[in-house]
Parts: C-alpha cells; structure tokens; sequence
C-alpha cells in the first residue's frame, strides 16, 4: 500500500527526530539503559555503589565524566522522562537547569517535578574512585594530570591502587612524575623500609603539601636514624625551595603594588616638578578615573572586557579635562604661593568628593573584573600569580614609556622640560608658558585619571578613593626626586616591594610607618631625592 506524499514525508521527518535523538543522547542510548536510570531514581545506596564501580568497564565510559561529577556534588536529577538533568542555584532566587544529555539550560523558579539522585557516604567515595579512573583513561594529558592532582590532595589507599594501575602505561613524564609523588607518599605510610629510602628522595623533589607532611609524619615515627636523617634532609630541601618560591611571590606582590604607587605618583610628578604645585586633589582626580570606568561598565554591561579598554582613554580625558579646569580657575592665581595653593587644592578635593557622593552616593561601588584579567597563573603548587596584577604591571610599564615618549620626542615634551630648568629663557625664546602649564597639569590630571582604572579593579570604588593614595603618592615623588620620571618608576616599585616585605612580620599599619619613617631619615641625607631634578625645579 502507497502512503500519500504528506504522510511519507512526515515519516520521513519523524525517523530523522529519532536518528538525531539517538545521536545527541549518547549517555542514554549506549551507557544508561532503563534498569541504571532506575536505580539511580529509586535504588539502594548498594545498588548506586554496584552501579558506579561498573561504570569504567563499559566503552565509551568517560562520557559519563559530566554525569558522574554532577551527581557527586549533590546536584544529579532525573525528569519523569528519565533525562538527566543538572540542577544548581542561580541568580535571583532561580534555578539554573542543565540537561545533560542535550546540553539545553533553561531558568525556573522551581525544580518542578525533578527527582534528585540521592547519595550518601560510601557512594561519593566509589565517585570519587571511578572518576578518578575515567579521567586516568582520557586522552589528554592535560585531564589525566587534573585528574592526579585532585588525587594528591587527599591521599588514600585507594587512590594508591588506582595510581599504582595506570602507572606503568603513562607515557606523559609530568603526570608520571605526580604519579610517583602518589606511590611514594603510599610506600612510605607503609612503614616497609625496603621502600622508604626510595619514597624520601621521591618526596624531596616534590612541592606538595602532602610530601611535607608525610615525610615529617614518617621521620617522628620511624625507628630507624639513617631514615629519620635522610627524612630531615628532604625536609630541609622542601623547605628551602618554598622559601625561595615565597620570596618570587613576595617580590610579585610588592612589585604590582608599587606599579600602583607608580601610576599614583608619576602624574603628581610631572605637575610637581615642572609647576611647584602640591595639588591635595591628585587623590581625587585618580576617584575622577575610578569612577569613569564604572559608568562605562555600567553603559557597557555586556561588553566587559571591552569596557576596561574604553575606559582607559575616557578616565584619561575626564580627569584631564578636570585638572585643566582647575588650573585655568584657581591654581594659575597662586603660582609661587605654596601654601595658598595646598589649601586651595585640598578646598578642591572636598567639593570633587562631594560631587561624586551627591552624583553616585556615597557607597562603594564595584567593578567588574573581565575574564581575561581574572584567574591565576599556577606554576606549581606553592606559587601562583593573579593575572589582573600581572596584568597591572605590565600596564604600569606601558603607561611609563607612553609618558617618556611623550617627554623625550614630542614639542609638548620639549617646551616642559624648557619651562622646568628655566621659565624665564623659555618665554624669552618664544615658549608660551601658560600654556604648557595648562596642558602638563592636564597631562599629569590624566594619568591620575588612568590610574584610577587600574585601582578600580583591585579596590573599591568610592569618593574616599583617592584619599589613600594621596600621602603614598608624594612619598613616591619626594623618594625618587621632583620630576624625575625614571625616579618615580624606581622609587614606587622599591617602596612597593618594601612594603610588602615588612608586611608579614610588621602589619600593614606598622609597615607603613616604617616606610614613612625610612623616607624622612633618607631626606634629611639626600634632600633632592634619589635622582634630583636639574634646572629651576632644582634650584628653587
């Protein structure tokens, strides 16, 4: 009997649904039938356990990976269709539901009709045990190191069977040697000497936390000396190496902190230097750039990791635009007037932080971290760098050599550096002084502005931002000397660097008056500064 032509292509449309349905649920179709949906729906804790420990012997068995990690943290459920289904907490009181075998999510207010996989005990550790395996059997070696070194955290004699199972077939030498890091710390819980001596110079190559502490658990226990005094000496060895990696992480911290103080200070060094200006609005000019990049986070909500890149040359114009207008309004008034002009600056800063509170209100707000700033830079277990300070330094360095660049081979640098050694033969030669005031307060305004970017993406934004940065921002310029760029760079990276090391042992309040301390002795020896400023700044 011929179908009509509609009917044939409607079955014709229907077995290309069932083709694709079979082909997008691969758990189900091959690895878990009606029975093992069943079980995990309404089995024993028993039945779950046999269920588990037969997973890695079925082809194909890692990709059951998702399922198995899902239902080991507690958030595997099943529809009444029998999908599998991940469920976990969004935003807004809502559910975030995942199938796992489409790959389709979907935000409910409920779970519905969902029915969790309930586990206990026993079962997360047989999980725990096959996904080990799973992974162990995966072809990338980058899975298989994870896989190893999820297992170091917490070792067992479990694990060490695993371990001891895929040993031997790893052709890959970095998970081999976290392999052996494995077996020796199960050799040497054994207490079997024939092993020991083995498992210590195994150990004593190893930056684990486990290593350390297995070894010291051994030497305490063991009976023998010449184990005890081979145990010490790869302690003392492990211990050496973490110092050396604490001091690599000290130094980083203290050199994106100082990259900080440098993009604080380096544009108060260039108003300082060239006009004799103490601005008490440096600080709120850096809050100006601050908060520029919130605004622009804010218009740009779904462009994050654009928003920062725009945010650079806006918080740049903004706080220019700001220091231009202050220097045109009030400070051209009181040039060679010190005092009155610190007044008159600090009158300036109140009414900024009063703007930007009646404008934003005076709680803080946050800026969004993008992410290709956020995470870490694992090197090995005992260091780890963040990106976003990786990232501040290297911006510190660029916005230093943008600004010698400037300084060193445009007009504008020229006239400033003419009007810093000699105001009078630079207006005699035909410079317009006022002028380049205007434009180097503006200058220096704007990178306060860019500084304020990169606080806004380790700090807080609020209108006090840029109070605590005024007083470590002319310790900087007075350290370095009046004016001098490279002075600047030296003196905020050292400064940075020093703050972090007395940190640990002195606190951060301590720390800081030690440093204030440092710099007031050094300047009563060397008045002008690490590298003095030459021509009128130096003079005057």
């Amino acid at each position: 009997m011929l179908l009509p032509r509609k009917g044939c292509i409607g079955i014709q449309l229907l077995l290309v649904q069932i083709i694709l349905l079979l082909l997008c649920s691969p758990l189900r179709a091959a690895l878990m039938d009606e029975q093992d949906l069943a079980v995990l729906a309404d089995g024993s804790y028993t039945d779950k356990r046999e269920l588990v420990t037969s997973l890695p012997d079925r082809p194909g068995a890692t990709a059951l990976l998702p399922v198995l990690q899902t239902m080991l943290g507690g958030d595997l459920y099943l529809s009444e269709s029998g999908q599998l289904i991940s469920v976990t907490d969004a935003d807004n009181d809502q559910y975030r539901i995942a199938d796992l075998d489409s790959g389709d999510v979907t935000l409910a207010d409920s779970k519905g009709d969902l029915k969790r996989v309930r586990i206990n005990n026993s079962v997360r550790r047989i999980l725990r045990r096959t996904i080990a395996q799973l992974q162990l059997r995966a072809d990338d070696p980058a899975m298989r190191l994870a896989a190893v070194n999820q297992i170091i955290e917490k070792v067992d004699s479990d694990s060490v069977a695993i371990i001891r199972e895929y040993y031997s077939d790893e052709q890959d030498t970095e998970v081999r040697e976290a392999m052996a890091v494995v077996l020796a710390v199960g050799d040497l819980r054994t207490g079997d000497v024939a092993l020991a001596g083995a498992a210590i110079e195994t150990l004593s190559t190893s930056l684990e936390p486990v290593a350390l502490n297995t070894l010291q658990q051994f030497m305490q226990g063991t009976d023998s000396a010449l184990l005890a005094r081979q145990a010490q000496d790869a302690i003392d060895a492990i211990e050496a190496r973490v110092a050396v990696y604490e001091n690599i992480e000290t130094l980083y911290f203290g050199l994106s902190f100082g990259s900080v103080l440098v993009l604080a200070g380096i544009g108060l060094a260039i108003t300082f230097g060239v006009m004799g200006v103490i601005n008490m609005a440096h600080g709120e000019l850096i809050m100006l750039g601050a908060y520029t990049t919130y605004v622009i986070q804010q218009l740009m909500p779904d462009m994050i990791g654009i928003s920062i890149i725009i945010a650079i040359p806006a918080a740049f114009l903004v706080s220019a635009l700001a220091g231009i207008l202050m220097e045109r309004l009030v400070i051209r008034h009181l040039y060679g007037n010190p005092l009155e002009t610190l007044l008159a600056t600090f009158g300036i800063s109140l009414i900024l932080q009063q703007t930007v509170r009646t404008i934003f209100s005076p709680l803080n707000k946050s800026v969004i971290t993008p992410d290709w700033m956020s995470g870490l830079l694992e090197v090995n277990s005992v260091l780890s760098l963040t990106w976003n300070r990786l990232y501040i330094i290297v911006f510190c360095l660029m916005v230093f050599l943008a600004l010698v660049f400037v300084m060193k081979k445009t007009p504008l640098g020229l006239q400033v550096r003419a009007v810093s050694q000699n105001r009078n033969m630079a207006r005699a030669m035909g410079v317009r002084s006022q002028w380049v005031d205007a434009l180097t307060f503006g200058l220096g305004s704007g990178i306060a502005g860019v500084a304020g970017v990169a606080l806004s993406l380790i700090t807080n934004v609020g209108p006090n931002l840029g109070q605590a940065y005024i007083i470590d921002s002319f310790m900087v310029v007075v350290f370095g000397g009046v004016g001098n760029l490279l002075g600047t760079l030296f003196a905020g990276m050292s400064l940075g660097v020093m703050n972090k090391v007395l940190e640990p042992s002195a606190g951060a309040v301590l720390a800081k008056i030690l440093i204030l301390v440092f710099i007031i002795l050094f300047i009563q020896k060397r008045p002008q500064g690490l590298f003095p400023q030459r021509g009128r700044a130096a003079e005057g």
